[in-house]
C-alpha cells in the first residue's frame, strides 16, 4: 500500500517536474551573460519574480523526485 502511495506521488512529481522546467525562459545568452547582463540574472528582485519562484520549485522538486527515488528502490 505505501509502495503504491509513494510510487503515484512520484509519477505526479515527475510530470510537475517536467512541466516546470518547460515553463522556465532559456538562458540564450550563455557565456555572454558573465560580462554584462550578470548584474541582471543576480539582482535583488530575481528570486520575487516568476522565473525565481519557478527556480526555486525546480530545485525543491529535483531534491524531493531525488529522495522519493532512493525511498522506492529501498522498497
Amino acid at each position: 500500500m505505501l509502495k503504491m502511495l509513494l510510487t503515484i506521488i512520484f509519477v505526479i512529481l515527475a510530470i510537475a517536474l517536467t512541466v516546470i522546467v518547460l515553463m522556465q525562459e532559456g538562458k540564450s545568452a550563455g557565456l555572454g551573460s558573465i560580462a554584462g547582463m550578470a548584474d541582471t540574472y543576480w539582482g535583488k528582485n530575481k528570486g520575487r519574480s516568476m522565473e525565481g519562484a519557478l527556480e526555486k520549485f525546480t530545485k525543491i522538486a529535483a531534491a524531493l523526485f531525488l529522495v522519493l527515488a532512493f525511498v522506492l528502490n529501498l522498497l
